[in-house]
């Protein structure tokens, strides 16, 4: 007869441990809510983050694609059409032959600096761009044009920036060792949307030589635009964190802390624009052509704090899982109840820890606001623990859990590419040694 009550309080403890274990993971998803909450604030301080940086941009100036140059040839074409009295008229249209270089070669050496707009940071630089090469003469028979046609007096080479409020300097353009200053381009079918151009006369079956320095200002890429039949680009920069962009990667590269250096050399054959056109003005500017054209390098800022805290978050629910087991485990192995409201308490927390790391890291950058949100977190939450169990041993050994637990995470976002290795090496480390401690719990004794 006394087996039967000790079996029925047996199956009561455990049904009611079901329960709490149930509740518990109920308070987990709750928990869930507020997280997703704080995910989207960070978007939003981000997006804020991003409009400082487009504000500083369009003040300073912004990302820079160095263009050009291209030979503007234009030439009379005789056109006879027929009157409305049907009869043949001959008039004649101004045509224009557009020719890229034979050889290109662009070197351009970046200084960068922090503009800072209240608690944002956006990267400017100053660059000197040397551009030299050469242009074959122009294939008049490919292109269906007879030589009496051209007008070689009125030859121009244009060049351009993406925005020429950057352009420091007025360059004096050297075309077969003369300066030409260059002026606003001007006209129609021009290559480029914001071009400088340079007028010359070119004499017939002769190619020619040119160069010209750029002295600009941008904000955060400096890019250039493959249109010679062999292009060769060499930037160097005291940047740390270069990030190449672009259809093309370097040929060679080498980043140290001092900041980076890289060389490409390309050749036509991938090149998606023709080596000579006629009167077609969105050859260059078409953006699936430039998208296959444009190579380049961004300077970006090192993972930046808004990026870091929402990575940070997305690990949010691991973190209350496995300190909500933790703290059951040590309940079942202490035979001290904690009350579910003391678990969504601590749950709470462990949520508003996310918003001090946000706030702070806008302040003091993401390593300190880490450190003192985990501080304080873990401080707050082990005296918590502290007082509910009446045990400073448990309490400073749950302080040492957690400590495991967010210097875990700190270290998985400082990885990035390896973050993912040792996550799982460590995840599977953390729950073998909670299957460890459970082996200490009598389930139906509790």
């Amino acid at each position: 007869m006394t087996e039967q009550p000790q079996q029925q309080a047996n199956k009561w403890s455990f049904d009611s441990i079901l329960i709490k274990l149930s509740v518990i993971t109920a308070i987990i998803l709750l928990l869930l809510i507020p997280a997703a909450w704080i995910q989207g604030l960070i978007s939003d301080r981000e997006g804020y983050q991003q409009e400082e940086t487009a504000s500083v941009a369009d003040k300073w100036s912004g990302r820079q694609l160095v263009e050009g140059p291209v030979l503007a040839l234009p030439y009379r074409k005789l056109v006879t059409e027929t009157n409305s009295e049907n009869k043949a008229v001959t008039h004649i249209v101004p045509k224009t032959l557009f020719i890229l270089p034979q050889s290109l070669k662009i070197k351009a050496g970046v200084k960068t600096e922090l503009f800072q707009s209240g608690i944002y940071d956006a990267v400017v630089y100053n660059s000197n761009v040397s551009l030299n090469g050469e242009f074959d003469k122009p294939d008049l028979a490919g292109a269906g044009i007879d030589p009496a046609d051209v007008l070689y007096d009125k030859a121009r080479l244009i060049f351009g920036i993406t925005d020429l409020k950057g352009l420091k300097n007025n360059p004096a353009v050297k075309v077969q060792g003369v300066d030409y200053s260059p002026e606003p381009a001007a006209g129609d079918h021009l290559p480029f949307e914001n071009g400088l151009q340079v007028n010359f006369p070119l004499q017939k079956d002769r190619g020619f030589t040119f160069s010209y320095d750029l002295t600009i200002k941008g904000s955060n890429e400096l890019n250039f635009l493959d249109i010679g039949k062999t292009t060769e680009v060499e930037v160097s920069s005291d940047w740390l964190h270069p990030n190449f962009n672009g259809r093309y990667l370097p040929d060679s590269r080498t980043v140290s802390d001092k900041g980076f250096g890289a060389k490409w050399h390309m050749v036509y054959y991938n090149r998606p624009f023709p080596q000579q056109w006629t009167d077609l003005d969105s050859v260059l500017t078409g953006k699936k052509a430039q998208a296959e054209a444009v190579f380049g390098v961004k300077l970006q800022l090192p993972i930046d704090q808004y990026r870091k805290v929402m990575r940070t978050t997305k690990y949010s629910t691991l973190i209350i899982l496995l300190t909500f087991v933790s703290l059951f485990l040590a309940e079942m192995i202490k035979k001290e109840r904690i009350h579910l409201f003391n678990y969504a308490l601590i749950g709470a927390a462990m949520v508003v820890y996310y918003t001090l790391l946000l706030s702070f890291s806008e302040q003091i950058g993401y390593n300190y606001a880490y450190l003192l949100s985990s501080v304080s977190t873990i401080a707050l939450i082990s005296i918590f623990t502290a007082s509910l169990l009446k045990n400073g041993k448990v309490a400073a050994l749950f302080a040492g859990i957690l400590s495991l637990f967010y210097g875990f995470i700190f270290i998985i976002i400082q990885l990035e590419e390896l973050s993912l290795l040792f996550g799982s090496v460590a995840l599977f480390i953390i729950i073998a040694t909670l299957m460890y401690f459970s082996r200490k719990i009598t389930w139906d004794k509790h």
